[in-house]
């Protein structure tokens, strides 16, 4: 048993694999749910997720096991099985971890259900057991940011980059915390570590941290420089052609022209919230603002919905948003939809009782499918004038990895998937009259009292003046909007993009070719 952990430490999977094989066959249980276990993390080390869970299911099964539920748990989650991920971390949690990795695990599948105060506890008993480790530390501090701990936060990344200090993830993170001043910022030790050429990954964030802190402290030329070197590079190196998202789009127009696309009766009547629109919108600010409510509480960022349709429609493509699964959710039943979303929805609620809101920006291409799946869904789209939604989504590092968030490296590449976002919103206005509140930021910082009581008519909830208080929500946010929201609403967000008018000229001009004013 300690040589074929040894191997799996160095990575010697074979070893790890004919070693766990002998204790698998083994009469003795404990040696037994050892080989199982074994096998089953080389068969996830190799990407063989299913096969990897029976084998640790087995192993569960044979010597409960904290270690053992904890990878179970972290499978599940890899197989979208979010409710039974959920009780194998509880179940981990409950048999008393004793090492890092088993801690760190449940606390990164909490943090991915969104309990982020839970994600704390097991990050802190993970570091408390490995000081050292640096991921560890890293989840600690972006768990304490989410959970508005901000000065701790801070203190767990600056550990990290004593250690580690061209880590462009905690720059960013340490860049997002709040907001810079000439008297307390970290430019010159940033661009000190950017002279030292780190490798792109960290460069990207080094430079999107200077960029957020050299805007903040007023020379927003240095920051245009700095972002227009970062995302030139990353363009070229995920290869982006805005024909896959136009691809989406087309098959959204075409489908729902068609009559008979996605029709059908629903019989679904709970009424989740579903907060939409484009990146940098405002669409946090809504969600807190709503979460004020007693009867309303926030669900996050869910990915229920595009997962719905992916599962129903059985495609075969990588992709969870492509036009092949929009083209085949035509025949799907919107009552079939509707309650494979709410039952995936439900494994992330933080309370039953009440509703929830789903505040994944990304729903707007699923408008259609909402407001047939879910015909009490109260549906709200987020609007900014176009060139500040233009300018944000340039100016802010999304999941670097995901295909979906492509478009944002380049100026006109969002202003071209800004002009197939409002083209679409016109549809969906045209197809639910009624059923979508287009709220725009603009007027909601003009006017707070007036826009937020028609936000809370439009979804049905009764007035409370904890609206106007929305920045004492003490609810874990974890996106960039994080520090922003615990702030009252400021309007120094607005027409922040005149700062770069003349570089974005050409987006104007492109705007302007498609009937958008400026």
């Amino acid at each position: 048993m300690a040589i074929a952990r040894e191997a799996l430490a160095r990575g010697d999977l074979a070893r790890v694999r004919q070693l766990a094989l002998v204790m698998a066959a083994a009469a003795e249980p404990a040696a037994s749910a050892e080989g199982r276990f074994l096998l089953g993390i080389a068969d996830a080390s190799e990407n063989r997720i299913s096969a990897g869970l029976a084998h640790i299911e087995a192993a569960v099964a044979l010597a409960p096991s904290a270690e053992y539920q904890a990878q179970r748990a972290r499978l599940l989650m890899l197989l979208r099985r979010d409710a039974e991920a959920a009780a194998a971390a509880s179940a981990a949690e409950a048999l008393g971890p004793r090492d890092a990795l088993s801690f760190d695990t449940i606390g990164n599948i909490q943090a991915r259900l969104g309990d982020h105060a839970a994600a704390v506890r097991n990050f802190r008993a993970a570091v408390a057991r490995e000081a050292s480790n640096d991921e560890y530390r890293l989840n600690l501090a972006m768990s304490l940011g989410f959970v508005g701990e901000v000065a701790a936060a801070a203190a767990e990344h600056e550990t990290i980059l004593q250690r580690a200090p061209a880590n462009g993830r905690v720059h960013l993170a340490l860049a997002g915390l709040g907001k810079a001043s000439r008297a307390a910022n970290h430019l010159a030790r940033m661009e000190a570590i950017l002279a030292r050429r780190p490798g792109p990954d960290d460069e990207l964030r080094i430079r999107y941290a200077l960029a957020k802190e050299y805007e903040d402290v007023g020379e927003p030329e240095r920051a245009r420089q700095h972002l227009d070197c970062a995302n030139a590079a990353h363009r070229r190196r995920i290869g982006y052609d805005f024909a896959r998202d136009a691809a989406i789009f087309d098959a959204l127009e075409t489908g729902f022209a068609n009559p008979g696309h996605f029709q059908g009766d629903s019989q679904q009547t709970e009424a989740p919230i579903f907060i939409t629109g484009m990146p940098r919108t405002g669409t946090t600010l809504v969600d807190r603002i709503l979460s004020s409510h007693p009867d309303v509480h926030s669900a996050g960022e869910l990915q229920a919905m595009p997962l719905a349709v992916k599962l129903l429609s059985n495609t075969r493509s990588r992709f969870v948003t492509d036009p092949d699964t929009i083209a085949a959710s035509a025949g799907l039943s919107p009552d079939a939809v509707g309650r494979a979303y709410l039952d995936r929805a439900h494994q992330h609620l933080l309370r039953r009782d009440g509703r929830f809101i789903d505040k994944l920006p990304a729903n707007f291409l699923y408008i259609g499918h909402i407001a047939r799946a879910l015909p009490q869904a109260s549906i709200i789209c987020l609007r900014r004038h176009p060139m500040d939604t233009i300018w944000s989504n340039y100016k802010n590092l999304f999941a670097t990895t995901s295909p979906y968030y492509g478009y944002s490296y380049d100026l006109m590449d969002i202003a071209r998937y800004y002009v197939r976002f409002d083209r679409l919103m016109r549809l969906w206005a045209a197809l639910f009259p009624g059923r979508i509140l287009q709220l725009h930021y603009e007027e909601l910082v003009a006017d707070q009292a007036g826009q937020s009581q028609r936000l809370f008519a439009h979804c049905g909830l009764g007035w409370t003046e904890a609206a106007l208080d929305f920045h004492t929500n003490s609810a874990a946010v974890a996106t960039p909007s994080a520090a922003q929201v615990r702030r009252p609403i400021y309007r120094d967000a607005v027409a922040r993009w005149r700062t770069h008018e003349a570089a974005m000229a050409p987006v104007a001009d492109y705007l302007a070719q498609h009937d958008i004013k400026v």
